[in-house]
């Protein structure tokens, strides 16, 4: 596999994914990256398409608030349809799955002067996919102090 930068279609593989989104009709390109995600999360033992999970959750994480546009000569030419909400929990899911298997992962994918940018950005795509819940701030009683005389 031929890797050049730690960018979601910075290699071979997930470029080959790119090409094959663009080849898919509009209607199929959803189920190939569902597919992926699906696959990596249940994936027992050696994570087979962990670059086309990356590349696939970057995707998904580009229609999110927050997410950066997928801007790279080596992702898909064509437009992705507007995904469903819930690619973006199973997109977080494959990426938590990735990440829990870095060292192996890193070993293949970036030289080892590259793993902290190449985590960096795994650990952005997956704040993007999965934020915290927003903070509120309720008073659960909202009652006025009063001065009590002796």
């Amino acid at each position: 596999m031929g890797t050049w930068d730690t960018g979601p279609f910075d290699n071979d593989t997930a470029a080959d994914f790119a090409d094959a989104l663009d080849d898919a009709k509009p209607e199929e390109r959803e189920r190939l990256i569902r597919g992926v995600l699906s696959r990596t999360v249940n994936a027992t033992g050696y994570l087979m398409e962990a670059e086309e999970a990356v590349a696939a959750a970057s995707l998904i994480a580009a229609q999110c608030p927050g997410g950066e546009p997928v801007d790279t000569p080596y992702g898909p030419e064509t437009p992705m349809p507007d995904f469903t909400t819930d690619l973006r929990t199973l997109a977080a899911e494959a990426l938590t799955v990735i990440i829990s298997d870095d060292s192996e992962r890193a070993s293949s994918w970036v030289d080892p002067g590259d793993w902290k940018r190449w985590r960096a950005a795994l650990d952005r795509l997956r704040d993007v996919l999965d934020p915290p819940p927003p903070s509120i701030d309720i008073p659960l009683f909202d009652i006025p102090l009063f001065e009590i005389e002796s």
